[in-house]
């Protein structure tokens, strides 16, 4: 008797459930502090842009910067 290999069930399984922001700060260690500040100066032909952000949680600090300067 041979048997017939089944055919592969391919169809993706998805389980969706519903948290509120309270519950996700704590799954995530949620955010102590954050702040950020930006600029951006334009004279004449030449603009400058830059930002800095911070953040701190229970897990650790977190920090960027980021800078442009470019011709028009």
């Amino acid at each position: 008797m041979r048997k017939e290999p089944r055919a592969m069930n391919v169809a993706p399984h998805l389980v969706a459930a519903e948290i509120d922001d309270a519950d996700l700060d704590n799954v995530s260690g949620g955010v102590a502090a954050a702040t950020s500040a930006g600029l951006h100066l334009q004279v004449a032909q030449l603009e400058v842009c830059a930002d800095a952000d911070a953040f701190v949680s229970t897990e650790g600090i977190a920090a960027s910067v980021n800078a442009h300067a470019g011709v028009n």
